[in-house]
């Protein structure tokens, strides 16, 4: 299949940081993706790009209706933009944003998972597998601009970055809430929020699927800062700044030094955890919980 492609293609570039160290809601098809390098913005299906040249920064602004839902073709699109980022050696930064109203990313696709084949899912779970590795493995400056509610795989994408910023409204929710549904967060997301909050925060916030208000996640450190709503997006390219003004070769190393062991543990176990995955939501109390979810969603919607 075409996006498998991309996505195996995409993965030569996920050992580029490593070698520092030696020196359908959401289900639409992607568009044919991105950057003209020479040019200062462009539009895919799912992402908007603006990317200023003068000062290395990119701003990617998900625009995947209605809730950033992180489908296969949105996955693959968010990788591939994170790549000819990383081949453009202008560009320094990357601020991750969202255009849809009161949300940053809703999480995964769950039409993904639901009464779908065995190699439909393995291919989906590669994805997500590749949209961790490549933000969490970046060398470029990483920064969330996050306006909106954050659950489940849209508080993974939050971590992978570098710096969170939070907008400061009590109604937007960000956290790991698996549980919740039945599900369970792979072992390297784990270990992406304990190294971000702790290890006795991460037991528990996994185990009963917790979602923090802003100032909540602000006191546990799961974001860096908290911005009233209007101002997030330019707090985050003020911030950006002051990050790329750290001398780029040592500020990459010192980043992949302290995420080395995270991303080794992934790789080393990644087919297996592709096949966990798959045996898990085979089982038919997993479908069942997917069933019943997506018929509330639909309740709920209507």
């Amino acid at each position: 299949m075409a996006l498998r492609a991309a996505l195996r293609k995409s993965c030569a570039l996920t050992g580029l940081f490593c070698q520092l160290s030696s020196s359908r809601h959401g289900r639409v098809c992607a568009s044919p993706v991105l950057v003209a390098q020479q040019r200062n913005s462009s539009t895919a299906q799912n992402i908007k790009l603006d990317f200023d040249q003068s000062t290395g920064v990119a701003v990617m602004h998900m625009q995947c209706p209605p809730v950033n839902a992180l489908s296969l073709e949105f996955l693959t699109e968010i990788c591939i933009t994170v790549e000819k980022l990383e081949m453009d050696k202008s560009c320094r930064g990357l601020i991750i944003t969202s255009s849809q109203p009161k949300v940053f990313s809703a999480g995964l696709d769950l039409l993904e998972m639901y009464e779908t084949s065995t190699e439909h899912r393995g291919e989906f779970w590669r994805a997500v597998q590749e949209m961790w590795l490549k933000l969490y493995s970046s060398k470029l400056v990483t920064i969330a601009a996050i306006n909106g509610s954050s659950p489940a795989g849209g508080c993974l994408m939050a971590m992978t970055c570098d710096y969170r910023i939070m907008a400061d409204n009590p109604r937007y929710g960000i956290g790991l809430n698996e549980t919740q549904l039945g599900m369970v967060a792979p072992f390297w997301l784990k270990d992406s929020m304990v190294n971000t909050v702790g290890h006795r925060l991460t037991e528990l916030a996994l185990q009963l699927g917790l979602l923090y208000n802003p100032s909540e996640a602000l006191k546990i450190g799961l974001v860096d800062l908290v911005v009233p709503e209007d101002q997030v997006l330019s707090t985050a390219k003020k911030t950006i700044t002051k990050w790329c003004a750290i001398p780029e070769h040592a500020r990459q190393i010192s980043k992949f030094m302290v995420r080395k062991s995270t991303i080794d543990n992934m790789l080393a176990h990644r087919e297996t955890n592709i096949q966990d995955f798959i045996e898990f939501t085979s089982r038919d109390s997993i479908q069942k919980s997917l069933r019943t979810y997506l018929e509330m969603l639909k309740k709920r919607k209507a």
